[in-house]
């Protein structure tokens, strides 16, 4: 009967669409086995609060965010990397996976491989397994984002040196140091691209007695966010309203203003990679400070990060190719051939790497 069972479970293996899901705070991305990345989309869901159901996913979704109707509510199923509201994810999730599948010849459900952050606790791991098994996978694998971003910028995580690698996503950081296929130490830390846009809302809120929207802090981050001073002035016309009026004003905010506002965010990042640095064992210490650190992530195109850390930490820092789908990548390459890469994934029971650092 196992023979039987085993001989059934490869041809499933043979014609079952395989997805990997790089489920992020701020965006979702699906690779397709043997096809690629097919879809690439903001983890944001509008519902209608009277029926229940879905309105809008994605893009879609985003677009409506801070105008909609009373009835109908923009959420986002996902706070800092991990799964916030079951339900929703879950109907998103069924929404994008029979998406990415409704051009595919085979009825068979996919196996799953999900992306998740490096500090996640059991119960968020079972939350994010049960979400993809109840939205239609057959089989659901975890990865953590760390180790799949490094497998996504082809650095040489199966072999006995040690790599480095910062993963500044929406809602966490996740600083890991990677030998032999496993995490040596890491860190996740819940300050990321959502944190930097809260701390430029709450900043322009508090100089300039203005209010603004999600979507509108965001878009100034990605049009003046910098660390570097050497660009010159750069301005941004804002609309909001009012702290004491609640009129519509209009303010012009400059990349000063921003560095400003994101300061307390981006010190926090390097102080814990300055922290999982002093913990890395000597030997490996020495592969990093010859083969540096490596950045992924929206945070890794920062204006000035990369200069930064490489001037406090004094060890080379280098930006990956495509920063913003080195995680998609990884968790593809491990799609594409799971036997081959089961050492490196989240196991069965669900346990955690035992080096994560405090």
């Amino acid at each position: 009967m196992s023979v039987l069972s085993a001989i059934f479970g490869r041809v499933l293996d043979s014609v079952s669409t395989d997805i990997a899901i790089d489920l992020g705070t701020a965006n979702t991305l699906m690779y397709v086995k043997g096809k690629g990345i097919v879809l690439n989309e903001p983890t944001i869901v509008a519902i209608n609060k009277k029926t229940g159901q879905l309105v809008a996913v994605g893009n879609e979704a985003r677009a409506m965010q801070g105008r909609t109707p009373s009835h109908i509510e923009v959420v986002r199923p996902l706070v800092d990397g991990v799964i916030s509201d079951f339900e929703v994810t879950e109907e998103m999730l069924g929404y994008l996976i029979a998406k990415v599948r409704s051009d595919m010849r085979t009825l068979i459900a996919p196996r799953v491989l999900i992306g998740v952050p490096s500090g996640i606790t059991n119960v968020e791991m079972r939350a994010a397994r049960d979400a993809a098994r109840n939205a239609g996978a057959r089989e659901v694998f975890l990865i953590e984002e760390p180790m799949a971003a490094a497998l996504g910028a082809k650095l040489p995580v199966t072999k006995a040196v040690g790599t480095m690698i910062i993963d500044i996503g929406g809602g966490t950081t996740d600083i890991a140091v990677i030998a032999l296929s496993g995490i040596v130490v890491a860190k996740n830390l819940r300050v990321a691209g959502d944190h930097l846009s809260t701390a430029i809302a709450t900043y322009i809120r508090d100089q300039f007695k203005v209010y603004v929207g999600e979507k509108t802090a965001e878009d100034v981050k990605i049009a003046l966010a910098a660390i570097e001073h050497k660009d010159g002035a750069k301005e941004h016309v804002i609309r909001g309203r009012d702290v004491m009026t609640g009129l519509p004003r209009e303010v012009v905010i400059t990349n000063s203003d921003v560095r400003d506002a994101i300061a307390p965010q981006v010190d926090a990042i390097v102080e814990a990679v300055r922290a999982v640095l002093e913990k890395t064992p000597p030997e490996v210490m020495a592969d990093i400070m010859q083969r540096g650190i490596h950045l992924s992530g929206g945070g890794a195109l920062i204006p000035g990060l990369q200069a930064l850390l490489e001037e406090v930490l004094e060890v080379p820092v280098l930006v990956v190719p495509d920063p913003l789908r080195a995680v998609v990548r990884g968790a593809g390459i491990v799609i594409e051939n799971l036997a081959l890469y089961e050492e490196i994934l989240i196991d069965k029971e669900g346990e955690l790497s035992p080096h994560l650092t405090d």
